[in-house]
């Protein structure tokens, strides 16, 4: 309890500051709806947080406060003050009033702010409380870190990690006084509520002025006695910034007239409670609530229809009446399987193959269907139409959550659905059930239907059929790999005039800026002079070491990670066989693992030679087919930017187009260097490339960068417009979608914290591209293995690399092959511009890939 924890002598108040909360769980858990349709994710949520603090905390004293509708003060003082922020969705809009109704009902008091903030009612009620009594601010507002103090703490029990803020804690984490707090946003600004703050001036030079001017009026005073820099990006804001720090000091003179005694949380009338509870239907809160209800308290009614204990299931032997089952939940154990039917579980010994005949029909809920088809093909062959994977359900509705096997799945969902840990039969049905009406809910089950679900026999095919390596090929390379890095060992020891361990980053920056006293660039973030390749590409002209060292890196990765290890994982039929990850990235792009295939060099001088130590089977060749530039035509498509639509309708190379808009000049006299900068910015601004990566990857300085940026988008508008069209959907919907439907949450989009906003804007506008060339490139591996044409000729799908597939045939239709494959790579996706695939044929991974 908090109270041990923070040693607390008397009961806290616990004021909630369930705006903050509101507003994270909608855009957090988008799916959670009611089955009419009715979205019930913010309240259940909220609820949620304060059930815990019910169940774990015991409080005397507690109250919820929620912001009002319309302007406040401050939008008086300033009237750019959140103009940003766009109106509240309609979906979270209906959600206050039964909110608000069941906060009554767990028995807290609830406070509406009417012509301030919430916060400010959170503030004028602690200024008074903390007198008699120690205060928690419930809360993930950075804003009421000023109202810290001895007595006032802050708790967000709500995040991914539970964060207990004492005044401490604030001190240390930003050398800041809490009454500093309103000067310091004052100073660096809040993009959230559009508070500009001084140009320039970001947290460590706020927190450094603030250390020897601790209030804006001592800097406003001592501005002769500051640094020349400093007093030249300030000057022009030292009235200003007292307009701002009215908008973020909060006001103390709000209900100071409350008592600790008016919070007392009363007792909960748990018959309306369960009336609320099932008309929203929240079966898990239900039973959080029984918990946290002292058992004096509980009324039998209460405790009958919510408690619901969870007994093991006990399992039956042999088949149930299979005629009177539509869905069963099936996973697999030693010698047999467990199947859920109903609110029963059986336990079957029998073969995959009979029991797959039993269940044709049937809709089957697996925790993992590719786990299955590993174990024995019969599941996946002839078709696989009949099943539901849940783990794939799981990742297409919370792309982030980076873990989907049975533990996760089960930690996550299991208080839904009331089943023991045991009973994993009937888990799965329970459990794939209440999935498969999320996705229905969410509008994924399209895309799982027909995208997703069937890519999983293609995968297990391809992993089955592997890729062939030449162990002599491998064997020659890692010799003359080994010989050239003794040489470059001996030539870097000799230019630094020491021994020491090339591959350690700290003995590196030692011999390079201690040492060779060269020039430092960047720094690590635990402030090490960096070595980072980009750092050291920037360093080659100054000394002949560092193209050395990076010579020598380069040769390292690829005997460490390619040639050594590759060849130990051959099995017997001379092939690697690697594993395709469905549900390791959070844009739908397939990975690959054990080995990872999908990081073999492709350019540079090593790629192609590591290429060619990949071959096909006696008498057949590779056939390689790659989009061409696809994430850039999937953005002149979405975008529908005139520029680069008539760029690629041309058949122009859209990197020298835009290197002629970007320099005003014919595209016949871009140089090289020019269309490098261009490629550069073209692919970093997609990837949501500010102007100081930009700088740093072009070697420019920061103005220079800015100008490219604000050329390209004045020249391609289009581009821009559909950008911040992606960032509107997202702020309002809390995700982003791809072509086939494909979402990714992105709650930070919303975040008063302006640098997750920004990171989550990159994210969106990354998804919705690379994300919709995954879609293209899924679909395209599903066209081509059910492809008749190809069958005939004898091909097969052995692998899929970013944006080419590879496959293997018969030498004598490899031309046939070739071109089919590349016609249905290009008309999987119908757009307004034609999606190019370049292809080739050779006994090689690097002869086809030419």
């Amino acid at each position: 309890m908090l109270k041990e924890k923070l040693s607390l002598s008397k009961e806290p108040v616990f004021l909630i500051d369930g705006s903050s909360f509101l507003y994270r769980a909608f855009y957090a858990f988008p799916d959670l709806k009611r089955s009419d349709g009715f979205p019930t994710n913010a309240i259940f949520i909220v609820l949620r947080i304060l059930i815990r603090l019910l169940r774990e905390e015991r409080p005397r004293y507690g109250a919820f406060f929620l912001d009002g509708k319309g302007p406040t003060f401050r939008n008086e003082i300033y009237d750019q003050y959140k103009a940003q922020r766009p109106k509240m969705p309609e979906d979270l809009a209906v959600q206050v009033k039964p909110l608000l109704e069941a906060v009554q009902l767990l028995g807290f008091r609830t406070f509406v702010s009417n012509g301030v903030e919430a916060d400010d009612l959170i503030a004028g009620q602690a200024s008074v409380l903390k007198n008699r009594h120690p205060v928690v601010i419930v809360a993930s507002d950075k804003d009421l870190r000023q109202l810290l103090d001895d007595r006032v703490f802050l708790w967000d029990p709500g995040g991914k990690k539970e964060v207990l803020m004492t005044v401490e804690d604030f001190r240390r984490q930003t050398g800041l006084e809490p009454f500093q707090w309103p000067d310091f946003q004052a100073l660096v600004g809040d993009s959230s509520d559009n508070i500009p703050g001084v140009p320039g001036i970001g947290p460590k030079t706020a927190a450094s002025l603030l250390a020897d001017h601790p209030t804006l009026e001592d800097l406003k005073h001592g501005f002769d006695q500051l640094a020349a820099r400093d007093q030249k990006k300030l000057q022009d804001h030292l009235e200003v910034i007292f307009t701002y720090r009215q908008l973020t000091r909060l006001r103390l003179d709000c209900q100071n007239d409350v008592q600790a005694s008016d919070l007392e949380i009363e007792k909960a009338d748990h018959q309306k409670l369960l009336e609320f509870l099932q008309k929203y239907e929240f079966r898990s809160l239900a039973r959080d609530l029984a918990g946290s209800v002292p058992k004096k308290e509980r009324q039998l009614s209460f405790m009958s229809g919510m408690s619901g204990q969870k007994k093991r299931v006990s399992r039956q032997s042999g088949f149930p009446d299979m005629e009177n089952l539509d869905q069963i939940g099936l996973y697999p154990v030693d010698q047999g399987f467990l199947l859920g039917a109903g609110d029963q579980e059986w336990e079957i010994q029998t073969g995959p193959e009979k029991m797959r005949k039993r269940l044709s029909g049937i809709r089957i809920y697996v925790f993992s269907l590719k786990d299955l088809a590993r174990l024995d093909r019969a599941w996946i062959d002839p078709e696989s139409k009949d099943f539901f994977d849940i783990s794939l359900a799981a990742y297409l509705l919370n792309t982030e959550a980076r873990e989907y096997d049975f533990e996760h799945i089960y930690r996550a969902y299991s208080r839904e659905v009331d089943v023991p840990r045991e009973n994993k039969g009937l888990a799965a049905l329970l459990i794939g059930t209440l999935l498969d009406e999320r996705l229905r809910s969410a509008g994924l089950d399209r895309l799982m239907q027909d995208l997703e679900m069937p890519l999983i026999p293609v995968l297990v095919r391809m992993e089955s059929r592997g890729i062939g390596i030449d162990l002599e090929a491998f064997a020659d390379f890692l010799g003359q790999v080994r010989q050239r890095l003794k040489e470059l060992t001996k030539e870097i020891f000799s230019l630094a005039g020491k021994e020491f361990n090339i591959r350690s980053t700290q003995q590196t920056a030692e011999v390079l800026f201690d040492d060779l006293k060269l020039k430092t660039g960047r720094k690590t973030p635990g402030g090490a002079y960096s070595t980072s390749n980009t750092v050291l590409e920037a360093m080659r002209r100054e000394h002949p070491v560092v193209g050395l060292i990076l010579e020598y890196r380069t040769l390292e990765k690829l005997r460490s990670t390619y040639l050594e290890p590759l060849p130990g994982k051959v099995k017997a039929d001379g092939r690697l066989h690697t594993t395709f990850n469905q549900l390791a990235t959070a844009t739908g792009r397939l990975s690959s693992s054990n080995p990872n295939l999908q990081n073999i060099p492709i350019r540079g001088e090593f790629g192609p030679r590591m290429r060619a130590c990949f071959v096909p089977s006696a008498d057949r060749v590779l056939v390689a087919a790659d989009y061409s530039q696809i994430e850039l035509r999937i953005l002149a498509h979405m975008s529908g930017d005139p520029n680069l639509l008539d760029a690629f309708a041309r058949g122009e190379d859209i990197h020298t187009r835009t290197a002629g808009l970007l320099f005003d000049q014919d595209i016949s006299s871009v140089t090289p260097d020019q269309r490098r900068k261009a490629k550069t910015i073209n692919f970093g601004l997609l990837y949501g490339m500010g102007p100081l990566k930009l700088s740093r990857e072009l070697s420019i300085s920061m103005e220079e960068a800015k100008e490219f940026i604000r050329i390209y988008f004045s020249k391609l508008g289009r581009v821009r417009e559909f950008y911040d069209h992606i960032e509107s959907l997202a702020k309002e919907k809390g995700y982003v979608t791809t072509i086939a439907g494909r979402r990714r949450l992105v709650p930070d989009i919303n975040s008063r914290n302006a640098n997750l906003a920004q990171q989550a804007r990159r994210m969106a506008i990354n998804t919705v591209v690379q994300g919709s060339a995954a879609d293209i490139i899924k679909k395209a591996m599903l066209a081509v293995d059910m492809d008749q044409e190809l069958a005939e000729l004898g091909a097969e799908l052995i692998l899929q690399v970013h944006d080419e597939l590879l496959i293997e045939v018969p030498e004598a239709g490899a031309k046939k092959a070739g071109q089919r494959l590349a016609l249905i790579m290009s008309q999987v996706e119908k757009f307004d511009i034609p999606l190019a695939v370049e292809w080739g044929a050779g006994v090689n991974w690097a002869e086809a890939h030419q």
